[in-house]
């Protein structure tokens, strides 16, 4: 049941992807139709990552609060609380799963914008536009780089704040009662460590995306 969630929506996310991308060029054919080149729709894409990742942001606060609104909790319905935290759990995993999809998606359109700026390089006869292009390429291949980097760094942190909630939606599944909200009392540091390293992550990955359309 390990992240089973999240398991299920990779594998739809990756039906998906093999619909979009099984052939590229139509793919980017058909968006030049309607004049969008390949650096058009790398921007896209980019902003669609920084949309789920400040999405992502929101949803792992929110489980967080509600765990610790759990650990809080004075009386009343338990279960309730519970059912409340399942749903913020299957939020990130929704959320996660959207961000891997995006970045994917990144990753594939940048490396193919990429060897046709090369090939279009061979091109030019003059050198000067030759080595200028050339030039151009490779501050856009650094920027980029910088930009992957610290989009994948967010997403490497996600993985892990979504197993520690599991095991809690886990354990207050077969133990709720008030021994479980102090056994869960004793995990709230750290949880809540994990947490702000992830949003400071992906704060910077958002901040580096922007730099990066900026110069496209």
């Amino acid at each position: 049941m390990k992240l089973f969630f999240r398991n299920v929506l990779l594998i739809v996310s990756g039906l998906a992807l093999i619909s979009i991308f099984g052939c590229q060029k139509a793919y980017y054919g058909m968006w030049e139709t309607v004049g969008k080149e390949k650096r058009h729709l790398l921007k896209d894409q980019v902003e669609k990552v920084q949309d789920e990742q400040a999405g992502a942001s929101e949803d792992f606060k929110d489980a967080l609060t509600r765990i610790q609104e759990i650990y809080g909790f004075d009386g009343g319905e338990l279960e309730a609380q519970y059912k409340r935290l399942t749903k913020d759990y299957e939020d990130c995993v929704s959320r996660a799963a959207a961000v891997d999809e995006r970045i994917e998606r990144v990753q594939t359109i940048a490396e193919d914008l990429f060897d046709e700026w090369e090939s279009e390089i061979d091109e030019i006869g003059n050198p000067t536009f030759k080595k200028d292009s050339r030039r151009k390429l490779s501050d856009t291949k650094q920027r980029y780089q910088r930009m992957e980097s610290s989009m994948t760094a967010a997403q490497s942190k996600m993985e892990p704040v979504l197993e520690r909630l599991n095991d809690y939606v886990l354990y207050l599944k077969h133990n709720l009662n008030a021994q479980a909200i102090g056994a869960l009392g004793k995990e709230v540091a750290g949880i809540e460590d994990e947490v702000a390293d992830l949003i400071r992550d992906i704060d910077r990955s958002i901040a580096e995306a922007d730099a990066f359309i900026e110069t496209l």
